[in-house]
Parts: structure tokens; sequence; C-alpha cells
């Protein structure tokens, strides 16, 4: 039993978030929502349920999107990850955002940053989707909104597509 070496409590993570390069040491069962949060102070990654169920805490590793309330931050080294603050420029908000406050697409705001990322992924890997409403109601279904019924956000996601030219599949 003696040769038996305790785990490593910390390990030093590499990665790049939101265009930044960022070395830290963090805790090894510290959570990747914990660690954008906590130690990075990018406060628009939200933790709804802690169980990846709700989706608030969506964001983008390596081009997919991913539950960071349910990724351990060590498992992200080497990434690229992409949080909703990498969308707007200064106070100019994207496509997407401005799409949501013109069709009043949220109300307490609470899953926005989520469904804002998840869209943006299945925007970003796709050139055409159904933009019909089961078909956006389906890109949207692993992101929970308590507030909304969800009717304005499937405007949203129209108005975006058809700004940044997403076809809708029905009419291909």
């Amino acid at each position: 039993m003696d040769d038996i070496k305790p785990l490593a409590q910390t390990k030093k993570i590499s990665v790049n978030i939101n265009g930044r390069n960022v070395e830290k040491e963090v805790n090894v069962r510290m959570l990747l929502s914990d660690f954008i949060r906590h130690e990075l102070n990018l406060k628009g990654t939200h933790v709804g349920c802690e169980h990846g169920i709700c989706g608030a805490c969506t964001v983008i590793v390596d081009g997919k999107s991913s539950r960071s309330c349910i990724m351990f931050a060590i498992q992200t080294d080497g990434s690229e990850i992409k949080t909703v603050e990498s969308l707007a420029n200064g106070d100019k908000l994207n496509y997407l955002q401005q799409a949501f406050h013109d069709n009043h697409a949220l109300q307490c705001g609470y899953c926005t940053p989520g469904l804002i990322m998840n869209i943006t992924n299945q925007f970003d890997t796709n050139d055409s989707l159904d933009l019909s409403d089961e078909g956006i109601r389906l890109m949207i279904s692993g992101n929970l909104c308590r507030c909304t019924g969800y009717v304005n956000i499937v405007k949203a996601v129209r108005q975006a597509a058809k700004e940044i030219g997403i076809k809708d599949k029905r009419e291909i």
C-alpha cells in the first residue's frame, strides 16, 4: 500500500475561450460551468438544473454544443470554448441576439444564453434547417424555458435564419 500515490488534486489546463488563450490551475473536479463563471468571471453562462437537462449552461466546445454543468474543466484542456460573451461586438448585438430582442423572445432571460449558444451552433453547422414551427421547436428542444411558451423564440430563430441565409429544408 505504500507505493500507491494520491491522485493529483489540481491540473493546469490551457483553453482558448472566446478567442483568448487562458492557462489556469484548476481542481480536477471543477465543472466547466464553475470554471467559466468563477475562475474566468464570465457570467453569461447560467447554471439551472446542474444535471445537463435544462440547457441554460450550454456553451460551444470545439464546435459542438456542450452542457458545461456536466463537463469537467480539465476535459477541455486544449479546446476552443465559446460562451455567449463571444457573440456581441461591444454594445452591438449579433444577428441572433438582435432577433431575440426584436421578437421579445425572452422574459426572465435565464435560459436565453444557453438557447442562443445552441441555436448558434445549429446555424454554424448547417446551411439548411427545418424552419417550420415544429422543426424549430425540435431544434431548441434541449433547452427549457419556463417563462415564454416558445412562440416568440420560434419567431426569433426564423428571423435570424433568414437574415444569415439559412435555407428552409422544406423548400429545397
